[in-house]
C-alpha cells in the first residue's frame, strides 16, 4: 500500500471538476490520492473526450513527475478528493521511499494501460464494461475499500463512455444486458458483483491476468 510510505507530506482537497494538474504546467508536487477519484484525459478538437487514466485511493498522481516531466494531459477530480502532497527535499529531490513508491506505481500503470489498449482495440462493448468494472472492484479491494462483493462506483454513464470509447446510449444498453444476466448490480453509486468468475469470463480475461 502506498499509504504506508513515510514521507514529508501535507494534505489538500479538490472539488469535483477541479484540476489537480493542467496540461504542460510544471506540477509543484506529486499527489497520493487518499480519498476520492480523479482522471487524466485528452480532448479532441470537436470536444470529444477520452479518459486515459483513473486515479483511485492509494494511487500516485503521477509517478513520472518525480523525473521532472510536465503533465501532457490535464488531471481533474471526478469526486471530492483528499490527496497527500509528496514533498521533495530542499534540494529538489525525493526520498528513496518516495522514489521506490513511484517506480512501483509506474509499473502498475504501464501494465494497466496495456490492458486498456487491448480492451479498446479488440473487445466488444460488454467485454469492455465487464473489464472496467472488474478492474475498479479489484483496485478498490486492493486498497481495502471493498466490502464483500461490493465497492463504491461513482462514475457516471458519460464517464464510463469516455473510458470505454462507447456512446452513453451504448453504455446504458450494455449495462442493462449485464444486469439482466446477473453479472453486476449498480445502485446508488455502488457496484456489486454477484459472481467474480462469471464477470471475468464476460471480460474475456486470461486465467492469470491481473487488474491491479
Amino acid at each position: 500500500m502506498l499509504g504506508q510510505v513515510a514521507v514529508n507530506e501535507s494534505h489538500c482537497h479538490f472539488r469535483p471538476h477541479q484540476f489537480l494538474a493542467r496540461e504542460d504546467e510544471q506540477p509543484e508536487s506529486i499527489f497520493r490520492i487518499d480519498e476520492g477519484w480523479a482522471c487524466r484525459y485528452r480532448l479532441l478538437p470537436d470536444g470529444r473526450r477520452q479518459i486515459t487514466g483513473l486515479y483511485l485511493p492509494g494511487d500516485i498522481c503521477e509517478p513520472h513527475w518525480a523525473l521532472g516531466k510536465r503533465p501532457s494531459q490535464p488531471i481533474v477530480a471526478l469526486t471530492n478528493v483528499r490527496a497527500a502532497r509528496l514533498s521533495s527535499t530542499p534540494h529538489g529531490s525525493f526520498s528513496a521511499e518516495t522514489q521506490q513508491a513511484c517506480w512501483k506505481n509506474l509499473a502498475e500503470v504501464i501494465e494497466r494501460q496495456t490492458n486498456w489498449l487491448v480492451t479498446l482495440g479488440r473487445k466488444t462493448a460488454l467485454e469492455r464494461l465487464a473489464h472496467l468494472l472488474l478492474e475498479l472492484f479489484e483496485r478498490m479491494r486492493a486498497s481495502g475499500l471493498a466490502y464483500g462483493q461490493q465497492c463504491a462506483m461513482p462514475l457516471t454513464q458519460m464517464e464510463i463512455a469516455d473510458l470505454t470509447g462507447l456512446t452513453p446510449v451504448h453504455v446504458n444498453r450494455t449495462l442493462q444486458t449485464m444486469r439482466a444476466r446477473g453479472l453486476v448490480e449498480l445502485q446508488s453509486k455502488w457496484l456489486r458483483i454477484p459472481d467474480l468468475a462469471s464477470l471475468r469470463d464476460a471480460a474475456a480475461l486470461t486465467p492469470n491476468e491481473m487488474l491491479v
